[in-house]
C-alpha cells in the first residue's frame, strides 16, 4: 500500500502573464493524475511581477493552491519563499513530502508527478530531470539543430543537466542542506551540489521531462534563455 505522501508543486513566477495559465494547468493536470490517497499543494511565488502574473495566479489557483508574493527580483529567493509556504502549510513529516520544482514558462506532462512519486517510493531522495524547447521561432534556423547536438543524455537516460524547472526533493533532504540560496542565477545547481554532499539516493533520469519556452530573453541573468541564446552568436 502507497504510503501517505504529499506533494507540493512550487513555481516562482516574474511577468509571466503570457504562460503562466498554461504551466499551471498542466500542473493541475498532473496533480489529477495522482493517486486519491495523495494529498497535494501547488503554491505560486510571483516575484517582482508588474504584469498580471498576480491575477491570473490567483484566478486558476483559487481552492486549489497558494500564491505568495515576493519583491526580491531573485530566483533563489522566490523558490526559498514558495518553499517556505508550502512547508508551513503541511502538517505531516518531513520525510513523506515531496517538493516538485518546476517553472512559469514550463509545461509538464501528464505524468510528470506521478513519476516522481515512484521514485520517492523507491527512497529516492532527489532527482533531477530534462528539459524540452516548446519552439525555437525566435532564434537563428541553426539553433535548434545545435541545441540538441549539445544537450547531451546517456542511452541510459542519466545526465548530467540540472533544471530548477524540472527538479524533485524529498522535504527532509531539503531542510537538511539548507534550502534554496539567495542567488540570482544558478541556485539549481548550488542546491544540487550541496544535496550531493549529504544525500546518497540522488536520480538523474531523462525519463523526466518538461518543455520550457525557447524564448531568447529570459528572467533569470545567465539563465536557460541565455544559454539558447548564446547558440546564435555562433553563427552571427
Amino acid at each position: 500500500m502507497m504510503r501517505p505522501w504529499h506533494i507540493c508543486v512550487l513555481i516562482p513566477a516574474r511577468n509571466e502573464e503570457k504562460l503562466l495559465a498554461r504551466c499551471l494547468h498542466s500542473v493541475l493536470d498532473a496533480c489529477g493524475r495522482l493517486p486519491q490517497e495523495i494529498t497535494w499543494d501547488v503554491v505560486v511565488a510571483v516575484d517582482a511581477s508588474t504584469d498580471r502574473t498576480l491575477e491570473i495566479a490567483e484566478k486558476i489557483l483559487s481552492g486549489k493552491g497558494e500564491v505568495v508574493v515576493t519583491d526580491a527580483g531573485i530566483v533563489g529567493r522566490a523558490r526559498a519563499a514558495a518553499a517556505h509556504c508550502a512547508l508551513s502549510r503541511y502538517a505531516g513529516v518531513l520525510s513523506l513530502c515531496w517538493l516538485a520544482h518546476t517553472d512559469a514558462d514550463c509545461i509538464v506532462p501528464e505524468d510528470w508527478l506521478v513519476k516522481q512519486l515512484l521514485l520517492a517510493e523507491d527512497g529516492i531522495e532527489a532527482v533531477a530531470g530534462i528539459i524540452s524547447v516548446d519552439t525555437f521561432c525566435e532564434h537563428g534556423p541553426e539553433v535548434e539543430e545545435r541545441f540538441h547536438n549539445s544537450y547531451l543524455v546517456d542511452p541510459d537516460g542519466r545526465h548530467s543537466h540540472v533544471h530548477g524547472a524540472n527538479l524533485g526533493i524529498r522535504a527532509d533532504a531539503y531542510s537538511r542542506v539548507g534550502g534554496w540560496a539567495n542567488l540570482a542565477t544558478a541556485e539549481d545547481h548550488d542546491l544540487w551540489n550541496r544535496l550531493m554532499e549529504k544525500v546518497s539516493s540522488r536520480v538523474s533520469t531523462a525519463a523526466l521531462r518538461v518543455t520550457t519556452s525557447g524564448r531568447r530573453i529570459g528572467r533569470a541573468p545567465h539563465g536557460f534563455a541565455g544559454a539558447l541564446a548564446a547558440h546564435n552568436e555562433a553563427f552571427a
